[in-house]
């Protein structure tokens, strides 16, 4: 039997921005030939894989059937929600739209005991056919009462991210803790006790799904039933589900982890053996420009100047991101930007920063933020290359927004 994909993809990716009103949503930002979307559809083409649900809201619906044309997906789903209500609301009314036949009402029973892969569409796994593996290799240890939830190993202390702790039992890794964004040096400790990341995708049955739901936020489960139960409630039209907004706004908005996954007593892990990252910062999408650089790199887009060199990998909408590589012993100029912010993570070497009035040392790895207007300067002390990868935010990109206050090299205002 098939699985079935099950896709969010209403998200906004509101962390990435700091103009609100700019806000690009994260699973549609072109990175130059793919987007977050672009990869989970190349996931799911897998002979393994039925048709795909897809749950959103109305302002994606164009750019969701653009994806669909593109991958040629003629078979579908696609749930729109009146308004957000956070994952619990989402994974219900897929499962419903899953179960349910092209009439109001009428329930497939047959399905009830076949699986459905519940992914996010702004992830970023670095091998595909790892992850298959492991889905392929788990399938068969669904039953009608547990859920499957994919860890990923830590790469670093976050508090962006929610963690669990597991127990080994038979084979298989029961959750026995869940513990949502801790403070870094709680996640610290957690890492060191082999806690793993919760990235939010699921390997699970409808029943499950059903019997977790009924059990545990009976509220939630009663109002989704009622959408589906009347026609009145619900309008279907060429495989998109019409969510009744009246009833929609009584749902509790509340994740899956809160309604289920802290109440339930059967939630085992699959480990995850490849990278994952959701790319919720910049400095994870920073880091993927790092790995891939052989990809974006182009001579022509290197500029040389008289402490070093910088090379533009891409322009996308509203930002650029750049190397920036500083010679031994130089500084860039005590300067402002009046249309961007920056991001800057450090990629080899130690950078001393002047950022207005503070005087600060980054070494690799670690970030800083740049906000528009702040006067800042960037020194390399060390014998060796300093190496700074950096995003540019806004909507002048330009060499010309800069406002120099000391330079050595005799290029500031007098």
């Amino acid at each position: 039997m098939k699985i079935t994909p099950v896709i969010l993809c209403g998200g906004e990716g509101t962390r990435l921005w700091s103009n609100k009103k700019k806000i690009q949503p994260k699973q549609f930002i072109n990175f130059g030939s793919w987007s977050l979307l672009d990869e989970t559809f190349s996931r799911i083409k897998d002979p393994i894989f039925d048709y795909p649900i897809i749950s959103t809201n109305y302002k994606y619906r164009n750019n969701i059937k653009n994806y669909l044309k593109k991958y040629k997906i003629k078979r579908y789903k696609i749930l729109l929600e009146p308004e957000k209500k956070n994952t619990a609301a989402a994974i219900l009314t897929s499962t419903f739209a899953y179960l349910y036949k092209d009439t109001i009402n009428n329930i497939d029973y047959e399905n009830l005991n076949n699986s459905l892969l519940i992914l996010s569409s702004d992830h970023y796994l670095e091998s595909k056919d790892t992850f298959l593996k492991q889905v392929k290799s788990n399938i068969k240890k669904l039953n009608n009462e547990n859920i499957f939830i994919f860890g990923a190993k830590p790469t670093n202390p976050s508090s962006e991210y929610g963690y669990f702790l597991t127990n080994k039992k038979h084979g298989v890794f029961s959750v026995k803790k869940f513990i949502e964004k801790p403070t870094k040096a709680f996640a610290k400790k957690i890492i060191k006790k082999g806690a793993y990341w919760n990235t939010g995708m699921f390997l699970v049955n409808p029943k499950s799904i059903l019997l977790n739901y009924t059990k545990y936020s009976p509220k939630i489960f009663n109002l989704i039933s009622l959408i589906f139960s009347q026609s009145s409630k619900l309008k279907i039209k060429k495989n998109i589900y019409y969510l009744n907004k009246a009833l929609f706004k009584k749902i509790p908005s509340i994740s899956f982890d809160y309604a289920i996954l802290e109440y339930s007593k059967n939630i085992n892990a699959i480990k995850l053996n490849t990278d994952w990252s959701d790319l919720g910062s910049w400095k994870e999408i920073l880091n993927i420009f790092f790995k891939s650089r052989k990809k974006y790199f182009n001579k022509k887009n290197t500029y040389f100047r008289p402490w070093g060199k910088f090379t533009n990998l891409y322009k996308g909408k509203n930002f650029l991101i750049k190397e920036i590589v500083v010679k031994p012993k130089r500084k860039l100029s005590l300067q402002k930007h009046f249309f961007r912010s920056e991001h800057w993570l450090i990629k080899k070497g130690t950078a001393h920063i002047i950022l207005n009035d503070q005087n600060l040392k980054k070494i690799i790895n670690e970030t800083l933020f740049i906000p528009k207007g702040a006067i800042h300067r960037v020194e390399n002390k060390s014998p060796n290359s300093l190496v700074i990868y950096e995003a540019q935010i806004g909507k002048v990109l330009k060499e010309t927004d800069i406002v120099r206050y000391k330079d050595d090299y005799g290029r500031a205002k007098k």
